[in-house]
């Protein structure tokens, strides 16, 4: 296939995307109001607690056996080195940009953290059902495009709620602990009547003893760490409904006896399936409304450097996707990625996908940059329909 033609199967799905985006940011302005507030929080509710988990358990039910699984190991290895590499690109550029201390934390998370569900779920069955799709039976690619969209957003929840959760609550936590500091301070440096000048050696000494006192051992303070890191994971958000989907998904189709009861056309409980299946298919666009509903409040706040919005895009956009495909292919050559073409242009589109909704919603729990998050977002996703179209497109071109 020619460039132009794998661009025209690339363009339609983000087309898709931009224009369900924005009936969702018309449904959620002040003169329509479908999609406010409480309309947009109980909708979110029904996609995390049902219309999602039932997409991925029928997905992974249907398409994942024993081998195939074995075969997929790879996935949750390039998620975790697409947070990573963020990560690392992100602290380069809080130093260039001198990001505010408040803000670190969020810069941080748009970085690592990409969209690694609504968008996948999205894009990857929509370029299967096209007529030129260079990945061959359109039926036989979505099935397998929706299970390996389905394993990458269980699997990006559960990065997301440790790795993105702990290292934001570190940096809010900063935050407040130097406001603090600065204001304890401020009020040290104010002159003291009370406390006579004789008296200050002997302040001066106690707090020396009291430093010394707090002095920890290095085999202390690693345990206290880890003690920590433990206390401030959310395990109830670790095991979310998707990722208790994923697990359910799994033991479904590898297990043959359980897999012979619910999936195919003559299985006993195949209504399970069926009806799991017909909840799943609303997640896609309930997903897609939600997202361009929550790109509402960026239009009515600011406060956010332009130059960290530039950063962050040229991150997500230019960085992230030109060493996703230098660890794909290195992945490819070395044999931890098999030939299935169809598998290593979802591993190459998870470099770049915009910054996830979740980052926003952990934002909101610290109460740490949340205005500057909802400008953040509006402009990744503005561009993202530019960069998602010429990286698919080269994807494909490449993996011919």
């Amino acid at each position: 296939m020619g460039f132009l033609d794998l661009l025209v199967v690339a363009l339609v799905p983000v087309l898709e995307v931009l224009i369900v985006t924005g009936i969702g940011l018309s449904l959620a302005l002040d003169r329509i109001d479908l999609l406010g507030p409480n309309a947009r929080h109980n909708l979110n509710n029904l996609v995390f607690y049902v219309f999602s988990p039932a997409l991925v358990v029928s997905q992974l039910g249907e398409t994942i056996t024993f081998s195939s699984l074995v075969s997929l190991w790879f996935m949750p290895v390039n998620i975790l080195l697409t947070f990573i590499i963020g990560s690392a690109l992100a602290w380069v550029l809080i130093k260039i940009t001198k990001t505010p201390p408040h803000l670190q934390g969020l810069v941080i998370g748009c970085c690592s953290a990409g969209n690694l569900g609504n968008l996948l779920l999205i894009i990857v069955p929509a370029v299967c059902e096209e007529s030129n799709s260079p990945f061959g039976d359109s039926t036989t690619c979505s099935t397998y495009g929706e299970a390996y969209a389905s394993l990458s957003m269980a699997v990006g929840a559960v990065y997301i709620w440790t790795y993105v959760y702990f290292i934001m609550r570190i940096y809010a936590d900063k935050s407040n602990e130097a406001v603090d500091t600065n204001e304890s301070f401020r009020e040290s440096l104010l002159p003291s009547r009370d406390i006579p000048a004789s008296s200050s050696n002997s302040l001066h000494a106690q707090l020396l003893r009291s430093a010394s006192s707090e002095k920890e051992s290095f085999i202390e303070r690693t345990f206290q760490r880890i003690k920590n890191f433990a206390g401030k994971v959310d395990l109830k958000m670790v095991f979310a409904p998707s990722t208790i989907a994923a697990i359910i998904g799994f033991t479904i189709g590898s297990v043959s006896a359980i897999r012979k009861l619910i999936i195919g056309t003559s299985a006993p409980l195949r209504v399970l399936d069926s009806s799991a299946a017909l909840l799943g298919d609303a997640t896609i666009p309930s997903m897609t409304l939600i997202v361009g509903a929550n790109l509402l409040k960026g239009l009515k706040r600011s406060g956010v450097s332009m130059w960290v919005i530039v950063g962050i895009i040229m991150v997500r956009y230019v960085l992230m996707p030109v060493m996703g495909i230098g660890v794909v292919k290195a992945a490819y050559h070395f044999g931890m990625v098999g030939s299935d073409s169809l598998y290593q242009f979802v591993l190459l589109l998870q470099y770049a996908l915009p910054p996830a909704m979740t980052v926003g919603i952990i934002a909101q729990l610290f109460q740490a940059g949340e205005s500057e998050c909802s400008v953040i977002m509006l402009w990744s996703y503005a561009v993202a329909g530019f960069a998602l179209t010429l990286w698919s497109t080269f994807y494909m071109w490449l993996l011919q």
